[in-house]
């Protein structure tokens, strides 16, 4: 079970009265708590941290973004960004991913839909392309024990002869994905805001293009026109820069925490990569 601290347990004893755990559905390797509990009205989620800056980014996103759009996402109910806790209410319904539903074009095409009035648009960035690029150089001088040389160095040369172009900012999800999509009677809703910040808006593409997409065209297709939105060149450039950030931050992130399967996926992105660019 995971354990909240004791001015966490306090605050939730404010903000909700008497109340249970119903169920821990925090993630393994991960400092945040996520409980299912519940009090006199009803069920409600917990987040909290000792630590991590996502629940910090969860807060923000609720309270810029999610409380004005009409979509089906949880609803901030209370929150203390200094004790790195929130409570929100309950979306039900189950997890898209492992289901029959993560293979359905129909749910991509609601999750296309729903991720094009979450990504609100913020302004053109001149600088975000340069940033994302100077990430990228310290990852690969950071995963040169974990890639092999010759990927390391056809990376180098690969973002390097990327154009450099203005981006569009968004509000972005940044975990868009089966595992953070909930389906109840053929509807589906979007959790978990613990990565939400402004970026490129195809970098809500990046790991949907790394899994599902993987030789299923049509649940792209599907996507895209929910999302009602095609890439142009600048975006196309984008995507193949966010998407090399992606696959090194995997391998050193899941390296990290020992998570050999995460770390081989993120080898997989770099394989694939450097396949498509040959």
């Amino acid at each position: 079970m995971t354990t909240l601290s004791e001015e966490q347990s306090e605050l939730i004893d404010s903000w909700l009265g008497q109340w249970e755990i119903v169920e821990d559905l925090s993630w393994p390797l991960q400092d945040n708590a996520v409980l299912l509990v519940r009090n006199h009205d009803g069920e409600h989620i917990v987040k909290a941290s000792l630590w991590s800056h996502h629940i910090a980014r969860e807060i923000r996103a609720h309270r810029s973004v999610l409380s004005d759009v009409a979509l089906r996402t949880p609803r901030l109910e209370h929150a203390d960004l200094e004790s790195k806790v929130l409570v929100t209410s309950y979306l039900p319904g189950e997890l898209v991913l492992g289901t029959a539903f993560e293979w359905s074009p129909e749910t991509y095409l609601q999750a296309g839909v729903i991720l094009s009035q979450l990504q609100v648009p913020l302004g053109t960035s001149a600088q975000y392309f340069d940033d994302v690029l100077t990430r990228i150089r310290t990852y690969l001088d950071e995963a040169t024990a974990l890639v092999p040389t010759e990927q390391i160095e056809a990376l180098r040369h690969y973002v390097e002869r990327l154009r450099r172009v203005p981006v569009d900012i968004h509000f972005t999800h940044g975990d868009f994905q089966p595992r953070n999509w909930i389906i109840d009677d053929g509807l589906v809703g979007v959790i978990d805001f613990g990565r939400a910040a402004e970026r490129s808006w195809v970098s809500d593409l990046v790991r949907l293009r790394s899994r599902q997409f993987v030789g299923r065209p049509e649940l792209e297709s599907a996507f895209m026109a929910g999302l009602g939105r095609t890439l142009n060149e600048a975006d196309d450039e984008t995507l193949k820069l966010e998407t090399v950030g992606e696959g090194l931050g995997t391998v050193i992130w899941a390296h990290k925490i020992g998570d050999d399967e995460f770390e081989d996926h993120g080898r997989g992105m770099i394989t694939r990569i450097l396949d498509s660019a040959t």
